[in-house]
């Protein structure tokens, strides 16, 4: 299936009923709690305690999920509805909808063969959705890149300690094809995830994912042997180039690395969001990790409004407990320019690879769709926050 500007998204219920008339009912849940729990079942142990679960008591991951629960979407009638687009643009790039997928750093193990990263962008390329690449992967970044097709990609870049590591790893983005450098602020140290810590799991330590490092040529000269002939000292040097705490003296050395857009990750206060409008990002990243990374924090959603106030026109995207289409259209009503999801994707990956990632996708563009056609509003700037009424 391959997404376009013209596609109805709805549609994608026509043909469940009409696969069902043929005897043929959908393998995959309907519903996040459904795929959640059949999720479970699915990953091993060590990467559901990771993928699903979040700093502390959880509570703010909790509350990334709830804080949708506070708004209501005004119906409005008689307003032609039928029809409808959820283009957006984004970065030059003329966008099916306003779905991406949030970068995930153990999506490579989510997946039965161990490759969840080229599954994932086998996904973006059959509907149309970017994928924001997780610096930390199985695959290196370009054989990820290779599989986006006609979709735009942007790699996530957590930045070393080691500039002309950072240096080389933008610099493979550019020449892979990547349209652009979403920078993660919030984890140059891991938080406390009551979870892993209680497995002592930890994938990085145990060498998983740092596909980008072990093949990178500054990496691999930091190192006495090559990380084949020595994978635990490979270990030992990311842990001590992984964490930079970045600050704004920063922010110039980081725009100079690259012509392509810059967008910062983890804000959700409007002075740094103003400080980096100021300091020449091209677009604002609004997510507090979905939990992950700090627990007592405000859900990502609160903080939406004010970070796209402050944003003054830049692009806006948001992730932090997105479950469904209509948690998509709430988002979008208040301010945000592209909606990312995290585990429902992931969730998709471990139980039908690829194609339920892409069932996933086209369902929750379903609901989304058939939700702006119900309540109408026809296209993406008809979703102001005046459609909604706080509950």
């Amino acid at each position: 299936m391959t997404a376009h500007p013209a596609t109805y998204f709805g549609d994608y219920q026509n043909e469940i009923y009409l696969n069902g008339l043929g005897g043929v009912l959908p393998t995959m849940p309907m519903t996040f709690a459904e795929l959640e729990r059949r999720a479970q079942s699915a990953l091993p142990p060590s990467v559901l305690s990771y993928v699903a679960g979040g700093a502390g008591d959880e509570r703010t991951q909790r509350a990334n999920v709830t804080a949708f629960d506070r708004w209501g979407l005004v119906p409005r009638m008689m307003v032609g509805a039928a029809r409808r687009s959820l283009s957006v643009e984004l970065f030059g790039h003329t966008l099916p909808s306003p779905l991406f997928l949030a970068p995930v750093g153990v999506i490579g193990l989510c997946d039965r063969d161990g490759h969840g990263d080229l599954a994932t962008a086998r996904a973006a390329a059959r509907t149309g959705v970017p994928m924001v690449a997780s610096t930390l992967s199985v695959d290196p970044l370009e054989q990820v890149a290779a599989e986006f097709g006609d979709t735009p990609g942007f790699f996530q870049l957590y930045t070393p300690t080691d500039r002309a590591l950072a240096e080389s790893l933008v610099h493979r983005a550019e020449a892979a094809g990547y349209r652009g450098i979403v920078i993660t602020l919030d984890t140059w140290i891991t938080g406390w995830r009551p979870r892993d810590l209680a497995a002592a799991n930890f994938p990085q330590l145990r060498g998983h994912c740092l596909a980008n490092y072990t093949s990178d040529p500054v990496f691999r000269a930091r190192l006495a042997k090559a990380p084949e002939e020595d994978p635990g000292a490979a270990v030992l040097e990311w842990v001590r180039v992984f964490g930079n705490p970045l600050t704004w003296a920063d922010l110039p050395w980081l725009r100079s690395l690259t012509d392509l857009p810059i967008v910062l990750k983890g804000l959700q206060h409007p002075e740094d969001v103003r400080r980096a409008r100021d300091g020449g990002v091209d677009g604002i990243y609004c997510s507090n990790h979905g939990g992950r990374q700090a627990n007592g924090g405000l859900p990502a959603l609160d903080a939406l409004p004010g970070v796209v106030e402050a944003a003054d026109g830049l692009p806006v995207l948001f992730d932090s407990g997105v479950r469904s289409g209509a948690d998509v259209v709430k988002a979008l009503a208040l301010g945000a320019t592209a909606v990312g999801i995290g585990r429902p994707y992931a969730y998709g990956l471990a139980l039908e690879g690829t194609d339920g990632i892409v069932h996933v996708l086209r369902s929750l563009l379903a609901e989304a769709d058939l939700i702006m056609a119900v309540d109408g509003y026809p296209t993406l700037a008809d979703l102001t926050p005046e459609a909604l009424v706080r509950l």
